[in-house]
């Protein structure tokens, strides 16, 4: 196979591009026009007087002498002859296996490891402490209206995890020789996502894609032997000489208490499962805290984002324009930007009575009149009281403890400027009140929220610790300097932002077993990913571990 690198094509309308790009296979391929097909699209804004998309494709196999002869004749191409192999699952092991695979958690780590063990034969049984994802949608929409929040049932928890209610962004930085990448976008894709994820340079789903998304994998894993079991909690594990032996669970809706055999379990529980991670503590399960990143997230006019990278407040065959920002401060301490959401909403993502967090949320369009992301600060261990396995969780519940105190429960907004002690602005709140919720209001008024559930105006440096708020502080003039009025008058901040990895790693050895034989932890609630897709690798891997070890059940 060949392929072609750097076409580069105008932003024109997507047929128009399409002409382009096969004008120029055609010169490449010496007048005909093989079949082809995408490998990959992004967007080169780095001259804004000249912004283009840049593809990448390739070409039908001809043969190998055939494909030599092209690529020698080729002038002005950058071209190569490339073999692509399709991801293959492993050969099954030898150790009988008596009970089926149990998976704990049906969010990305979970959804893909079922996937494969039910495509390999090994029928799996996948328990979910919240809803299926239409159950879930609905009791979501219901609390950021006004009503109670459901414990097992919400942003965080429920199929899909906490991925569903985001942007779905697949983008990674980890490192795939083997193309499990490449076959969880193809998965996704085949399950209803846009065929574009699996070629632009960063893909995303969108929430409302998702949640169709993860019913259709329900779906298929269920017609290749899997079965679910929503409502389902793990309480406890029992074990013996060290080796697993059952799970113990109790149904959230009706308190039924059961006992499941198991000796092969997936534990992809997801980074806000705190209780559960008390629970295998004193179970026994071996465990590190590890650093992760609290803040607060901030919101401008997707206009000004626009006007920022591409020179223009409504580009024309363009995506909204999204960023990437990082900086050092004092003490080397990192502080960066984090799931990025063009056109996107801010969310109430609360999963604790009495504690409120916030996450990012974008539709496949992206078309909301505000973009936002997280601007976070690296917290490590050693920020904490030494030997105090806790004491990153109780740093997390503490500030979402100080956003919900300081709302009685709604989500906590307020300009930078006054964040950053530049002076109130009066009558901030009647100016967001009277803005048609469509329009944008700009310069000396910032733009109204665009939020999940209730919100009001308050002080945000009551919520974070002095050494999170500095931070920011320090780092925002970098920001502003890479990015011209990001740290202007229409920059509004939300808080608290504080989910966003795990605060706990789960050691496995070399077989990806936990310190309890028979306990394969993976995802992002184990450590060990940081997205949607880097969840889903990790799942994989744990599936693939399975399969080395066990036959297929008879």
């Amino acid at each position: 196979m060949i392929r072609i690198h750097d076409l580069s094509i105008p932003p024109l309308p997507e047929s128009e591009r399409r002409v382009l790009l096969e004008k120029k296979i055609r010169r490449f391929a010496g007048g005909i026009l093989p079949s082809w097909k995408i490998a990959r699209r992004s967007v080169d804004a780095r001259k804004k007087e000249e912004i283009r998309y840049i593809y990448t494709v390739d070409l039908e196999e001809m043969g190998e002498k055939k494909e030599a002869a092209l690529l020698k004749r080729a002038r002005g191409f950058k071209a190569e002859q490339i073999k692509i192999e399709d991801y293959r699952l492993p050969e099954a092991g030898q150790e009988v296996l008596a009970e089926r695979p149990l998976i704990i958690g049906a969010g990305p780590a979970g959804l893909f490891a079922a996937w494969m063990l039910a495509t390999a034969g090994y029928q799996p049984l996948l328990l979910e402490q919240g809803a299926p994802a239409e159950e879930r949608d609905k009791d979501v929409q219901a609390f950021w209206a006004g009503g109670a929040l459901k414990p097992w049932s919400n942003v965080q928890f429920g199929e899909g995890g906490a991925g569903t209610f985001s942007d779905g962004k697949l983008a990674t930085g980890i490192r795939d020789p083997e193309g499990r990448i490449r076959e969880v976008l193809r998965i996704f894709a085949d399950c209803g996502a846009d065929p574009s994820i699996c070629y632009d340079a960063k893909p995303h789903i969108g929430t409302d894609c998702l949640k169709n998304v993860v019913r259709m994998m329900r779906q298929q894993i269920t017609e290749k032997g899997g079965s679910f079991l929503f409502h389902t909690r793990l309480t406890g594990i029992r074990t013996e000489q060290g080796r697993l032996k059952a799970a113990c669970t109790e149904n959230t809706v009706t308190g039924e208490k059961r006992e499941i055999p198991a000796e092969a379990m997936i534990l992809a529980i997801g980074h806000s499962a705190r209780e559960t991670f008390l629970m295998l503590h004193e179970a026994g399960v071996e465990m590190l805290p590890k650093g992760f990143a609290v803040g607060v997230r901030i919101e401008h006019p997707q206009s000004l984002i626009n006007r920022i990278q591409y020179g223009t407040e409504n580009p024309e065959n363009l995506p909204p324009a999204d960023y990437k920002l990082t900086a050092k401060v004092e003490e080397g301490r990192s502080v960066y930007s984090f799931c990025m959401c063009p056109g996107g909403q801010v969310v109430n993502a609360s999963s604790e009575e009495g504690r409120l967090c916030v996450n990012g949320m974008s539709a496949h369009a992206r078309d909301g009149r505000n973009a936002n992301a997280a601007l976070v600060v690296q917290v490590e261990p050693a920020d904490f009281e030494e030997g105090d396995l806790f004491a990153g969780m109780r740093f997390q519940r503490a500030c979402e403890e100080a956003a919900w105190k300081l709302c009685r429960g709604k989500v906590p907004v307020q300009r930078w400027a006054e964040f950053a002690g530049k002076g109130k602005t009066e009558g901030a709140e009647e100016s967001f009140a009277a803005a048609p919720a469509a329009s944008l209001v700009t310069g000396a008024d910032a733009p109204r929220p665009d939020i999940c559930g209730a919100w009001e105006m308050a002080d945000l440096s009551s919520v974070l610790p002095p050494f999170i708020r500095n931070a920011l502080l320090q780092a925002m003039p970098q920001f502003d300097r890479k990015m011209p009025g990001y740290a202007g008058p229409e920059a509004l901040v939300e808080g608290f932002e504080g989910r966003t990895s795990s605060p706990l790693r789960i050691p496995r050895d070399a077989g990806g077993e936990s310190s309890i034989r028979g306990i394969w932890p993976a995802g992002e609630g184990a450590g060990y990913a940081g997205g949607i897709t880097s969840a889903a690798v990790d799942g994989i891997k744990a599936a693939e571990q399975i399969i080395r070890r066990f036959a297929v059940p008879k």
